[in-house]
């Protein structure tokens, strides 16, 4: 009789662990740039909506960055508008474990 008789599952349970641990970081890191990426577009549409409809009032500007930001899953979380330049600030919130929401902010307007 062999005594090694299942050595090889424990190795393939072994392999199927250690690729699952190398494999979880990866997974999580590349969510987490797209939630950032989700939130730098959201941030740049709201600006843009924003700075288009008006460079000299920032309720105007502010309200369609807003409007703008939700119709791209984000959340305004900052408007300022000065020297005719816009910007925002929006969060996206994620489902990860360690990264609950992502932040990004955008300009535009005029350049002095």
């Amino acid at each position: 009789m062999r005594t090694e008789a299942g050595s090889a599952s424990i190795y393939v349970m072994a392999a199927v662990a250690l690729l699952a641990a190398i494999a979880l970081p990866v997974v999580v890191v590349g969510l987490g740039l797209v939630a950032h990426r989700n939130a730098v577009r959201a941030a740049d549409l709201a600006v843009l909506g924003g700075a288009q409809q008006s460079l000299s009032d920032i309720t105007v500007a502010c309200a369609t960055a807003a409007e703008v930001a939700v119709e791209n899953g984000a959340e305004l979380r900052g408007c300022s508008l000065s020297s005719g330049a816009l910007t925002v600030r929006v969060v996206v919130t994620t489902s990860l474990p360690l990264l609950s929401s992502v932040s990004a902010t955008s300009r535009a307007g005029l350049r002095r």
